[in-house]
């Protein structure tokens, strides 16, 4: 399962179905769960951990130090959980002391080609991070989210869950759950409503959330008085109280 020409430190932990492909290296802190297939000239260094199941194409660079002049060589890792496809040319770094030590990628994520992850990012679960997306470091990507093809994203800046953002887009502050960002700028322009519907939201929820983002983005109202307004929507939804809640706590601002 490992190819002759690949090098796989003695002190690498493999699991035994795991499949290496031509002239790869892993590094002594790798360890590698089940069912992963690792292709040819991949790169892994630690302390790494990938789950099991993971498809990783040829070119990467995973777990690599980070592109942080404030690195110094301070214990870190990166973190890969399971079922993950990581596609050709992905670099992914681990994480700084700043930052908790650790960069951490979820499940099922669909990592196309040329994407770049830096130091202590956190992805979470879902999530397709399109053609040469560029996430800085210190983001957060919600579950689900999706990002299209070459959006630059800011350090520290957060994509809520189901967020979108559209080709091209720079984001520079925070975008709250659900919502679709698109333009130069990376302007509010809805709900991810299509997004929704795939996931099996029905129309009711949609709509309530809707409400919740005109309140937001349209009603006028500082952001304040926007969230009160929101909260005394009648119906209640867990929906509503992720997205008031993702709202209070950004520290960058959102997107408005």
């Amino acid at each position: 399962m490992i190819h002759s020409t690949a090098i796989v430190d003695p002190k690498a932990r493999v699991a035994d179905d795991v499949e290496v492909g031509p002239y790869s290296i892993i590094g002594a802190e790798v360890q590698i769960g089940a069912g992963t297939v690792i292709g040819p000239h991949v790169v892994l260094r630690g302390p790494t951990e990938i789950g099991t199941g993971n498809q990783i194409f040829q070119f990467s660079s995973i777990g690599d130090i980070p592109q942080d002049k404030k690195f110094h060589g301070e214990s870190s890792r990166l973190v890969i959980g399971d079922n993950n496809t990581i596609r050709e040319c992905v670099t992914i770094n681990r994480g700084t002391e700043g930052g908790g030590g650790e960069t951490r990628i979820g499940d099922d994520n669909w990592i196309m080609a040329y994407v770049h992850v830096a130091h202590d990012c956190r992805v979470g679960d879902h999530t397709v991070l399109a053609n040469n997306v560029a996430l800085a470091g210190h983001v957060s990507i919600g579950d689900y989210a999706i990002l299209g093809g070459f959006s630059l994203i800011h350090q520290f800046c957060r994509i809520g869950a189901y967020a979108f953002t559209a080709m091209g887009s720079a984001v520079s502050r925070d975008v709250p759950p659900f919502v679709t960002v698109a333009g130069k700028m990376s302007e509010p322009r809805g709900l991810n409503s299509e997004g929704l519907k795939r996931h099996g939201y029905s129309t009711q929820r949609i709509q309530l959330i809707k409400k919740a983002y005109k309140l937001l983005y349209k009603s006028g109202l500082g952001r304040g008085d926007a969230l009160e307004a929101i909260q005394a929507i009648p119906e209640s939804s867990t929906d509503l109280d992720e997205f008031v809640a993702f709202v209070r706590g950004s520290e960058r601002s959102i997107l408005r």
